[in-house]
């Protein structure tokens, strides 16, 4: 199937917070990222409070641990999007997750909300949500509000509504950072598997600290694009800079 021109994307962004993406990546390319995750999820222990989910194991530092997820950080369509919406940004905390049988539904938030910036405002963060498994209503499929990306001080309350963002394995779930949403509930008695490549503004500390989480050594050999993403950038005019050079410097 064709991807969406770049332009119909934005504009459902725009619209409503977030788009689905079809077939972002290939049967077998959604194969082999399952099959790797799952073995690096035998040894992840499950989530430490409500947030994290009782139920829910998360693959951290996930640019360390894998490369399957090399190519769709850098798709052309999420970075046509990234380059609309922020400028100059990288990776902020990308993450596997496996919402397990019996988890309940997270608490509904905005990725963006960690940064003390009164809303309304640009945006800061954008997130694409690649399912492994096909996300149900049953299974645990992202809750989103839609149209609360223009909301100032609003809150969602126990009434308001929310849709499930139902998908097959390989698609992509673009959301901004000031949407509200949150993992849904599984009822099922099967884990549901996806990966959430969460972005921000290069001018902003990322959630997770990339220059630590992933050795020089890994970063050494990924394309230059790659090492920009995991934090080796410079926002103009000079945020970033290592001993007055740009840090891909240390990597030499």
């Amino acid at each position: 199937m064709t991807l969406p021109q770049a332009a119909t994307v934005l504009d459902e962004l725009d619209r409503h917070g977030y788009v689905i993406v079809p077939d972002l990546l290939s049967p077998e390319e959604v194969a082999g990222a399952r099959a790797e995750l799952r073995a690096i999820l035998e040894s992840t222990p499950f989530g430490r409070n409500d947030f994290e989910g009782d139920r829910t194991r998360r693959v951290y530092a996930l640019f360390a641990k894998t490369r399957r997820f090399d190519g769709p950080a850098t798709h052309p369509l999420v970075l046509a999007v990234l380059d609309h919406f922020l400028g100059h940004y990288q990776l902020s905390a990308p993450t596997g997750i496996e919402i397990g049988p019996g988890e309940t539904a997270q608490a509904l938030h905005p990725d963006d909300g960690v940064y003390p910036v009164p809303r309304p405002h640009r945006e800061m963060v954008i997130n694409v949500m690649v399912p492994l498994d096909d996300f149900t209503e049953a299974n645990g499929a992202t809750r989103l509000v839609p149209g609360s990306h223009r909301w100032g001080e609003e809150r969602p309350g126990p009434g308001t509504p929310t849709i499930g963002a139902e998908m097959p394995a390989g698609s992509a779930l673009i959301y901004l950072g000031t949407l509200w949403h949150g993992g849904g509930a599984n009822r099922t008695d099967r884990p549901r598997l996806g990966v959430v490549l969460h972005y921000a503004a290069s001018w902003l500390r990322p959630q997770e600290n990339h220059l630590l989480a992933v050795p020089r050594d890994i970063v050494r050999d990924l394309p230059e694009r790659m090492q920009e993403l995991l934090g080796y950038n410079i926002c103009p005019p000079f945020i970033g800079y290592v001993d007055g050079r740009h840090p891909r410097r240390v990597l030499d």
